[in-house]
């Protein structure tokens, strides 16, 4: 069975304390495709848009990696999405400079009839009202849906979002916007808020410090991988979000204690991400790269301990 991704598909242009890029290929689909691609070999398929001036050999590269690009919409007469951002000292504040929707300002995702038997929904960083057609055009609902959001849609549509939350099975947000979107301040109350909306599951991702998994009473901590080196954290979320889906849609198992693995193998494809800019990194991994990666974290958190 397949995995279907939505999101976009975009450019981006991104300065932190470390360098500074032109136009790169970005977009949360791009990410969370591309990050789910070294878990599930083949049954990827991504819906977007792009414009006239998107790079063929980025597709030819989607495809090399096993995703499959027909639902990807192409504008013959209008441009690609385009966000250009700048990084704190911290790394983890940022300011938008620019942001030109064009391609994306009428975007109407339209699932191929060859995709809509899918197992594993990702619905990447959109308009919730955009996410929730996406879910109403599936004639089946799938196994698992996972849901990316972010504070812009809250302060904006959160009506829409709150609406589209019932309809998923995991939410995946960071910590700033948990509180945001739960009006408290510690991360257990405003998880139990949040899953009273709807979602099953919430993660909340906590950049270098973690990320937290509930459902019901349980909770799972997952630490971030100490790196000597973080150059560009844009897309991290997505290509967490895209190694935790790929890998539950590889097992096939959605239990908690598998979604406890599937948080470390997001985690691992996330700190692949940061070491460079854009997807450079996340597009020449070796499994054996990827396998010691995850070795890294379980060696990180694994302790013998005796209680007298």
């Amino acid at each position: 069975m397949s995995l279907l991704v939505i999101g976009t598909v975009a450019f981006d242009a991104i300065e932190t304390p470390f360098g500074k890029t032109d136009k790169i290929i970005g977009g949360a689909a791009t990410y969370a495709g591309l990050a789910a691609s070294y878990f599930k070999k083949k049954g990827i398929n991504l819906v977007s848009v792009v414009g006239y001036d998107f790079p063929k050999e980025t597709l030819d590269l989607f495809n090399a990696h096993g995703i499959n690009t027909d639902g990807i919409e192409i504008k013959a007469d209008e441009k690609t999405f385009f966000w250009s951002g700048k990084y704190h000292n911290d790394m983890n504040t940022r300011d938008t400079l620019d942001t030109q929707l064009n391609v994306l300002a009428t975007f109407e995702p339209k699932v191929p009839e060859s995709y809509k038997d899918c197992e594993f929904l990702m619905l990447g960083n959109l308009m919730p009202k955009l996410q929730l057609e996406v879910i109403n055009q599936l004639p089946n609902r799938p196994k698992l849906i996972v849901m990316d959001t972010m504070n812009f849609w809250m302060e904006i549509a959160m009506d829409d979002l709150r609406e589209t939350m019932k309809h998923v099975d995991v939410l995946t947000i960071n910590d700033e916007e948990a509180r945001l979107l739960s009006k408290e301040y510690s991360l257990v109350k405003a998880a139990q808020k949040i899953l009273a909306m709807g979602p099953k599951y919430l993660i909340i991702k906590k950049g270098e410090h973690g990320a937290l998994l509930f459902h019901g009473g349980q909770v799972f901590f997952a630490p971030a991988l100490p790196l000597e080196e973080v150059f560009d954290p844009t897309g991290a979320g997505d290509s967490f979000a895209g190694g935790f889906i790929g890998y539950l849609a590889e097992t096939r198992d959605i239990s908690f204690e598998n979604m406890k693995r599937a948080i470390i193998f997001g985690s691992a494809m996330a700190s692949f991400t940061v070491e460079k800019f854009g997807i450079e990194r996340l597009v020449n991994l070796t499994q054996d790269e990827v396998e010691d990666r995850v070795q890294q974290f379980v060696d990180l958190v694994q302790f013998d301990i005796e209680l007298v």
